[in-house]
């Protein structure tokens, strides 16, 4: 299975939920919006970052130009200093500060032992996603030495994130034939199988109370791959929807209270028949009791996430009509419909 993104313009919104879809000037809720990436750079594009504990830097990953995989980097806020801290061979993603800052992890193929050989690419193909079975989770500390893989199992592994307080891992795995959901130790002991439903399971996360894991589900079995949210206990059992509705909804990251949680959201049927998808942010509870639309852009919104403290949103843009993903930064302010969620 492949995840297949077309490429974006513009949309008009679909309107979900219950309570309906609240529209709204992204000015109301961003402020200094700033481009963090470029291809002055030397990335070709750069997408899904995320804060180390103490907000001063960001990991994300990145294309170099000239090459067609993503690789690791990190990047000082201050000082703007852009480091390399995967191994440059292979495919990279989803890289996330352990709480403590003195660990990473990422998901790398650099181990495929056919790694070297050239790979053909069509930039004009849109995002595509491939689950390389090669994947596995590596642990290093955050200039990228003593890089260490932690898991061993065939097939893909990767989508991984800490737990607050840095003791467990949740990840992504197709070791069983289906993408599912999985714990394990920081260490990589005790790995454990969290999701048994058919069809993709991914990009999860731990709630702020480490409590309850929200992910990212395509359990229709339809071909549409309109990804729904879901939540569920952090052992697994409770599992239920967010979302339940006709449209893409991706990228699920918690509000640092736990009350609400940012995702995206797109309408593919627009694209299938003929039509212009557009993808941006939203907010909701964890019981999907309210949604408010945080950008208004007419290009590609996606895979945000929030400082530690939620004062700032990081998220990966292709405004002000760039051709290819960089990441951007801004002074977030929550909606007031989320400031007494319970």
């Amino acid at each position: 299975m492949n995840i297949r993104i077309a490429t974006i313009t513009l949309v008009t919104l679909v309107t979900i939920g219950s309570s309906g879809c609240a529209l709204s000037k992204e000015s109301r809720y961003l402020a200094n919006i700033t481009q963090l990436t470029s291809q002055d750079m030397g990335l070709f594009n750069a997408g899904e970052a995320y804060f180390s504990p103490d907000a001063k830097t960001i990991i994300f990953q990145g294309t170099p130009i000239g090459q067609s995989e993503y690789q690791i980097y990190t990047l000082d806020l201050q000082t703007r200093k852009l480091s390399m801290v995967s191994t440059g061979k292979g495919a990279c993603t989803c890289a996330f500060f352990n709480p403590n800052g003195k660990k990473i992890i990422f998901a790398s193929s650099h181990l495929d032992p056919n790694v070297d050989q050239p790979k053909q690419t069509n930039q004009e193909e849109g995002y595509k996603w491939d689950f390389n079975k090669h994947m596995d989770v590596f642990e290093a500390d955050p200039t990228g030495s003593n890089l260490r893989r932690i898991t061993r199992e065939p097939g893909y592994d990767a989508e991984c994130a800490y737990s607050p307080d840095g003791q467990r891992i949740v990840f992504t795995s197709q070791r069983d034939g289906d993408l599912e959901l999985y714990v394990m130790d920081a260490d990589g002991a005790n790995q454990h199988r969290l999701t048994f439903t058919p069809g993709y399971d991914g990009g999860p996360f731990f709630s702020p109370d480490s409590q309850h894991i929200i992910y990212r589900a395509d359990h229709r079995d339809d071909g549409l791959m309109n990804l729904q949210l879901r939540i569920m206990n952090a052992d697994g059992t409770n599992d239920r929807a967010i979302t339940d509705n006709p449209v893409f909804n991706w990228c699920p990251y918690w509000y640092p209270t736990g009350k609400s949680l940012i995702f995206t959201q797109a309408d593919h049927m627009a694209y299938a028949h003929g039509g212009k998808t557009n993808y941006d942010l939203y907010m909701t509870t964890p019981e999907g009791e309210s949604f408010i639309r945080i950008t208004d852009n007419p290009e590609f919104d996606g895979l945000p996430v929030f400082s530690p403290d939620g004062t700032k949103l990081l998220w990966t843009s292709k405004r002000d009509g760039m051709d290819q993903p960089q990441l951007f930064i801004a002074d977030f302010a929550i909606p007031k419909e989320f400031t007494n969620a319970k």
